[in-house]
């Protein structure tokens, strides 16, 4: 032990909690001066076409099962050719006996079914865009269209038309994240029940509140405003901040600044602002590595059918998930202790935080490289 030193948490091996999961994350900054000599991603152009004839997202185009797409001009919705859960489908019948039959299997392999609909959302006809390359004003409309998915579906939950208990919006962007078309395109799932991590959230929001008389968000909102150290982005709406907790080198944590349960919540004013401030952080992130910056991004707000507690804790926030760390062909892999202890990363966040806020937000690599020629 060398107890002379100061403690340095830019140097020295510590742990964060994060507190809407309740876990921590092991922090290691002196392991991102190790080299590298493991797996190198390749950097895919991003030269695309604005219509692909065989892209089967695009507007007018067959699609697997041999339905065709509209000519949309702006954003459009439609079932997920290949769902992953599925609304028309058999109930789970239990087995009232098993208890009686085989106590042990009756606490060891639970099964529940569940059943959803899946949706596929094109965030705009033109094939070669990404969100960071999308104007503004068609940005609004996907988030226009996210909340009007979200109030249909509230509603008809609502007036027992289905069982719907949450709608799951997110986008995987980039091959390294698993998506298999590069059209500009995100997806939303609902399902009759609240997914594990939503839950395990709203239970951690609803503790901290019970035993603060406070939102968890609410004052991590004010807390990172006071600091600033984290934060990446802000507008009158929201803030992006490399949360204290992140796990993923660059993980950022976009928060609405009022307490806005979900996307039923919002006015114009906060629609056009979310849609600006995702415009800027998806152009920092390109800006990052000169390359399409790779992520999953997903939004967290109230479900449809939930406790009064569940409800008035919930605060409207999207998670941004990037797998880059050191360049465009090396990420971050989560294995080894990871999978077998608990997330390690190598970056401080506020490390992660200074190197996105040095970047620009309004003009995008591609555009300077094209005007540097």
């Amino acid at each position: 032990m060398s107890q002379n030193l100061p403690f340095d948490v830019n140097n020295h091996s510590h742990r964060r909690l994060n507190p809407l999961t309740n876990s921590y994350v092991l922090c290691s900054p002196h392991r991102a001066k190790r080299p590298w000599q493991g797996a190198r991603d390749e950097v895919r152009k991003n030269v695309l076409p604005e219509f692909d004839p065989k892209c089967y997202l695009c507007p007018g185009n067959v699609r697997a099962t041999g339905d065709s797409n509209p000519k949309y001009s702006d954003t459009y919705v439609f079932l997920n050719d290949y769902p992953a859960v599925r609304d028309d489908q058999p109930d789970y019948i239990e087995d009232k006996d098993l208890e009686k039959k085989n106590p042990v299997k009756a606490r060891l392999l639970k099964t529940k079914g569940v059943r959803g609909r899946c949706f596929v959302i094109c965030f705009s006809p033109n094939h070669s865009l990404t969100m960071a390359l999308m104007p503004q004003p068609s940005i609004v409309k996907v988030v226009e269209t996210w909340s009007k998915l979200y109030n249909d579906l509230y509603t008809s939950s609502k007036n027992k038309e289905n069982d719907f208990a949450y709608l799951q919006i997110f986008e995987n962007r980039g091959f390294a994240m698993g998506c298999s078309n590069p059209h500009p395109h995100g997806q939303a799932w609902c399902l009759n029940t609240i997914p594990t991590e939503v839950q395990t959230e709203l239970d951690n929001m609803k503790a901290y509140k019970k035993e603060n008389g406070s939102h968890l968000l609410g004052d991590y909102v004010s807390l990172e405003l006071q600091e600033k150290q984290r934060v990446v982005l802000s507008n009158d709406s929201f803030i992006v901040v490399v949360p204290y907790w992140a796990l993923w080198p660059f993980e950022t944590l976009l928060i609405s600044k009022e307490h806005l349960r979900s996307l039923n919540d919002f006015n114009d004013k906060q629609k056009s602002d979310l849609a600006s401030i995702l415009k800027k952080l998806t152009t920092k992130y390109d800006n990052l590595f000169n390359t399409s910056f790779p992520y999953s991004m997903g939004l967290h707000q109230a479900p449809f059918i939930s406790s009064e507690d569940e409800t008035e804790c919930s605060w409207f926030h999207i998670h941004f998930y990037p797998p880059l760390l050191r360049s465009a062909t090396v990420k971050k892999f989560c294995v080894g202790f990871e999978m077998l202890g608990e997330p390690q990363r190598d970056l401080t966040s506020e490390q992660a935080a200074s190197r996105l806020q040095d970047l620009d937000s309004e003009v995008h690599y591609l555009d300077k490289l094209a005007h540097d020629q």
